[in-house]
């Protein structure tokens, strides 16, 4: 079986959920970034989680996180990014931090598997679409958190696939 790190930061506990639903999918761990070490990126699949705060930026724990994944060489690893955000009230940076971890992830060596059609969201522009696709699971709990669920269900089998 496949091994897969869930690595995320949560401020208000949103993104802290979607990782939990996404390990417990996966059989995988999830922890927070503040805990991690460079051993956590030795996986399979490495699945990185940030909610976007302020004009686009990186959830605060990610600071720190984003200095440890420097560190790592992810050349021939997976890697797939998901993240929340409000795809109303901040339409212009809806899930930018998933688009900074991937371009991160990117740089490191990582494969990026786990890309999302940015259709059927609020929210269009963004640094995390990219050829009409968000780099990976674009949640909205503020405006959208019915379709939660059925996402990371969706992108779990997605996951699930490219293993």
């Amino acid at each position: 079986m496949a091994k897969i790190n869930i690595l995320y930061g949560s401020t208000t506990g949103a993104t802290e959920a979607a990782a939990q639903q996404l390990a417990t999918l996966l059989g995988a761990e999830a922890k927070p970034i503040a805990a991690a070490t460079a051993d956590d990126f030795d996986a399979d699949l490495v699945v990185l989680g940030s909610s976007t705060w302020g004009y686009g930026e990186l959830q605060d724990d990610w600071v720190a996180g984003i200095a440890l994944l420097d560190a790592v060489d992810l050349t021939g690893r997976k890697v797939a990014v998901f993240g929340t955000g409000d795809s109303v009230g901040f339409a212009d940076t809806f899930v930018n931090a998933i688009g900074i971890l991937a371009d991160k992830a990117i740089e490191r060596g990582a494969t990026l598997v786990g890309q999302v059609p940015a259709v059927g969201y609020s929210a269009v522009e963004s640094l995390a679409v990219r050829d009409g696709n968000f780099v990976g699971l674009a949640l909205d709990d503020t405006n959208e958190a019915d379709q939660t669920p059925d996402r990371i269900a969706a992108w779990a089998k997605t996951l699930q696939a490219s293993l």
